[in-house]
């Protein structure tokens, strides 16, 4: 029979494989504990901790929790059951957890910038500010704290503060890209474009979290300079709004002097064959000619010097078929005084860590469209995909909403659809971007931490000059934004502002 020395030491050994990466060796050893002393709190708690690091989840939960039974007061139990719930989508009982790992441990740094990130993500910004001050107080070189303060209060729309707590973060870690990215993302907010331009090329760093944005290529990247006949490969990064967004300038790089190619999304490969500047439009996946130069599409602001007044802002830049114009035109009753289409549910790609807080932050539920509903003389129409479209079938009561969605195969048909509306109102998506980039009013309905493209305040867009802006102007209020809106209905309003033609 093992003496409890010698378990002592197994774990102690099964900590030294485990810390230095060798989780086989590690998990091995803590069973072995666990077969001589069953009752061993420790070796269940970094069972456990080894179960969450590989993604088993319930196991990891089983395991901690069983160790919280054996020993209720040792605080980092409850604080790596606290992770393990906010991974599994149990954010409130994560915040429970940490307090309980607080309540034993006051100054227990970890715990207090774990609370703070399920509170962020549970939408409790002001309480999850004090939580990372709290931490940034008890361990003052703590950068993954400062970043995240620096995402709460830029949330809040704190900016000052948000750009303030991202230089803290970048003093202490210079080379950190997430906190570069999110200073990049406050900059460009406040409408420092050089600036922000420069940050926001971090986002092609290849560290965890970046790496879904953006394709790598060999050769080089081309930076802005004459380009004398040779072929430049522009590919798509992020979401499809974002193709949308800066496809526009291809015409510019074609200016310069190069053959533009371009590799996108497959949903936008139609409609892009017809843009302007372009020589071949490829999707992803498919095999590419020989380039000489590439550069990712949102690096172009950046390449062109692109500031407020210099926004490339002449649409259309895309344009429907015209055989899909008429196809359309068949299927719209062209008997009612307004034609409008309603986009309401968000569906980013790319997105992992926070995907469904940010997909239910940025998305407004059809029933907060009631207002509509009584603005006379308009038929709507549903230009909503993905799981969110469901909601079409149930719209507020009065409101007349055409489901002509499931024929839109990509983004060439939407456009030939958007070409025979008056008016596009959108959340935050793709949709928005394309009708402005059709030169199509749009209104756009923006969450209360917008995006850095909408900028601050502003009711207007450099980007889209016929796209008018409607703020929440508390976290959630999508039906005081549809009130707005079903007013402007009401009186008539146009979109406020003529598009600039692209000659």
């Amino acid at each position: 029979m093992r003496t409890a020395p010698a378990v002592s030491q197994i774990l102690q050994l099964a900590l030294s494989h485990h810390s230095e990466g060798r989780l086989r060796e590690a998990e091995d050893l803590y069973r072995r504990v666990l077969q001589t002393d069953p009752d061993n709190a420790a070796a269940w708690h970094f069972l456990g901790v080894l179960a969450y690091q590989r993604g088993d989840h319930p196991s990891a939960l089983e395991h901690i929790q069983r160790a919280i039974r054996l020993n209720k007061k040792e605080p980092a139990f409850h604080g790596n059951l606290g992770l393990v719930l906010h991974a599994m989508g149990q954010r409130e009982k994560a915040v429970q957890s940490y307090r309980r790992a607080l309540a034993l441990k006051p100054g227990y740094p970890e715990a207090h910038y774990n609370l703070g990130n399920s509170l962020k993500e549970e939408g409790r910004l002001q309480q999850a500010t004090v939580a990372y001050r709290r931490a940034i107080a008890l361990k003052p070189d703590y950068a993954e704290a400062c970043n995240n303060l620096g995402l709460a209060l830029q949330r809040q729309r704190k900016l000052g503060e948000a750009t303030a707590a991202y230089q803290q973060a970048l003093a202490l870690r210079p080379d950190d890209a997430a906190a570069h990215y999110n200073y990049a993302t406050a900059l460009l907010l406040l409408g420092d474009l050089a600036r922000g331009w420069r940050e926001y090329e971090w986002r092609l760093n290849e560290g965890p979290g970046f790496a879904s944005l953006h394709s790598t290529f060999a050769g080089p990247r081309w930076e802005g300079d004459e380009l004398g006949g040779r072929t430049v490969l522009l590919h798509a990064e992020q979401g499809l709004g974002d193709t949308l967004q800066f496809i526009r300038y291809a015409p510019l790089v074609a200016r310069r002097g190069g053959r533009v190619v371009v590799q996108c999304q497959p949903e936008l490969k139609r409609l892009l064959d017809g843009a302007a500047g372009i020589e071949r439009v490829l999707a992803r996946g498919e095999p590419l000619p020989p380039f000489d130069l590439h550069c990712p599409l949102l690096s172009l602001p950046l390449a062109f010097g692109t500031a407020l007044d210099s926004i490339p802002a002449e649409v259309p830049y895309v344009w429907p078929e015209q055989r899909l114009v008429t196809h359309w035109q068949n299927n719209v009753n062209n008997a009612c005084s307004r034609r409008i289409g309603l986009v309401w549910g968000s569906n980013p790609l790319g997105r992992e860590a926070g995907f469904d807080a940010y997909k239910e932050r940025n998305s407004c539920p059809l029933s907060s469209f009631a207002p509509l509903a009584g603005v006379a003389g308009v038929r709507y129409y549903s230009l909503q995909k993905g799981e969110a479209a469901r909601q079409a079938q149930h719209p507020p009561e009065g409101m007349e909403l055409v489901d002509l969605t499931g024929e839109l195969r990509d983004f060439a048909d939407t456009a030939g659809l958007l070409a025979n509306l008056d008016l596009v109102i959108s959340i935050d998506t793709a949709v928005a971007h394309l009708a402005g980039a059709m030169g199509k009013p749009v209104w756009l309905l923006l969450r209360f931490d917008g995006e850095w493209r909408w900028l601050t305040e502003r009711r207007d867009s450099p980007w889209y000059p016929a796209m008018r802006i409607f703020r929440q102007e508390r976290p959630g209020d999508w039906d005081g934004v549809l009130r707005q809106v079903a007013k402007a209905l009401g009186e008539g309003a146009s979109t406020g502002v003529e598009p600039r033609l692209a000659r």
